[in-house]
């Protein structure tokens, strides 16, 4: 008797203080959802954002219905506290402001 085929996903969230992974096995035509509902049953009441987070795989965003690859790492992402293209202008800006008044 053969077993029936399964993947391995690795799902991972990363809070400010802390990043949180779950190795889920799942059957082979298992969604990103899947994968989701099941690393929250091994989660508990860890605080992450299950239902609304923008989801992606190794980075790259993808849709809770998109079928992840034996390996993937299915990540969960929290908003940015600050643009980071943004934040780099304005120490430009503070860095260029600062020259100015030294001469």
């Amino acid at each position: 008797m053969s077993e029936l085929p399964v993947k391995r996903c690795l799902v991972a969230f990363a809070a400010r203080d802390r990043q949180y992974l779950w190795q889920v096995e799942l059957p082979p035509e298992a969604t990103i959802e899947d994968a989701l509902r099941a690393a929250r049953e091994q989660a508990a009441l860890e605080p992450v954002p299950w239902d609304d987070a923008p989801v992606g795989i190794f980075g790259e965003l993808r849709r809770r219905s998109d079928v992840p690859h034996d390996g993937d790492r299915i990540e969960l992402y929290r908003p940015l506290a600050a643009d980071p293209r943004e934040s780099r202008r304005e120490r430009v800006r503070r860095l260029r402001a600062g020259r100015s008044g030294a001469a």
